[in-house]
């Protein structure tokens, strides 16, 4: 197997695990209130226990409040499927990965500045920006990997300058 080919591997390889936890992140935010019924089940903490109580008041009387953790498990969903263009093309979709690595950025302002607003424990918005910390080693691997496959591939300035010399 050549060189070219076994990075191609490893990419796909770490690609499948990065939108494997896209999926199953976005899918755990469909099923709210039940989720946190079976964790205060397992673990007795006053803050998941306050959160049991407003998402069961949230579902009893403002059901249509929990129509954003619909749309924040759509997203999640959506963006794993932009991940299949890094697939088919890992060098031109390079920017997939980039885009990703500061959306994980991102998730650390987000959660020191509204966590504070809406009443979050500096502890689980740690847990929160724990998320973008983890999120982007993958993608530091993929980048890594993929700019290590641009140097591999054909051309005199890389794959990008023949890529783009074919676009009218």
């Amino acid at each position: 197997m050549s060189e070219r080919s076994a990075l191609q591997r490893r990419i796909r390889a770490w690609l499948v695990l990065f939108i494997v936890c896209l999926v199953l992140s976005g899918l755990t935010a469909f099923p709210l209130v039940s989720e946190l019924h079976w964790a205060n089940s397992l673990v007795s903490h006053a803050w998941l226990r306050r959160v049991g109580e407003g998402l069961d008041r949230a579902d009893a009387d403002y059901p249509f409040l929990l129509y954003g953790t619909d749309w924040l498990a759509f997203a999640h969903l959506v963006i794993a499927v932009f991940f299949y263009g890094v697939h088919r093309d890992p060098v031109r979709n390079i920017w997939i990965v980039e885009a990703g690595m500061i959306a994980c950025a991102g998730v650390i302002p987000l959660a020191l500045i509204c966590g504070p607003i809406r009443g979050i424990p500096f502890g689980w918005s740690v847990i929160d920006m724990s998320f973008g910390v983890f999120g982007v080693v993958p993608l530091l691997v993929l980048h890594r990997m993929i700019k290590r496959l641009e140097a591999l591939s054909p051309g005199t300035d890389g794959y990008r300058a023949k890529a783009a010399a074919t676009i009218p």
